[in-house]
């Protein structure tokens, strides 16, 4: 499936905070989810600002566009929108987290091997 020009502005955005080149986030296969997210939680117009103010500055903003970045940066790492609770966008998105990803893991309970397959040959 294309990306919109949207999703492609997001996943340009998303690659500078993460760390992570456009095709490590779009082979997730949520990038549209995670676009419509940040859409949906710092609504329209803080999106926008997003996307336009951090093509001019650094990793240091301060202020509401800081944050906004902080998020989405916190919403591909864990599959979840900060909060208090986290909303948690989905099973897939916690097992595609970019956290276990940059730790070299599949996420505990993800992977082929169930909960508990860490387990099987420690101590051998």
């Amino acid at each position: 499936m294309p990306l919109t020009d949207d999703t492609q502005r997001f996943t340009a955005l998303s690659a500078r905070l993460t760390g992570f080149d456009g095709e490590d986030l779009t082979a997730t296969g949520l990038a549209e989810v995670y676009r419509a997210v940040a859409e949906e939680e710092l609504g329209a117009v803080r999106y926008e600002r997003l996307l336009r103010e951090w093509g001019e500055r650094a990793a240091g903003m301060d202020g509401d566009p800081g944050a906004s970045a902080r998020a989405v940066t916190y919403l591909w790492y864990t599959g979840s929108w900060p909060g208090s609770p986290p909303r948690l966008v989905s099973p897939r998105a916690y097992a595609e987290g970019l956290v276990w990803r940059a730790a070299g893991l599949t996420a505990p309970a993800a992977g082929p091997g169930g909960y508990g397959s860490w387990a099987e040959g420690v101590g051998r």
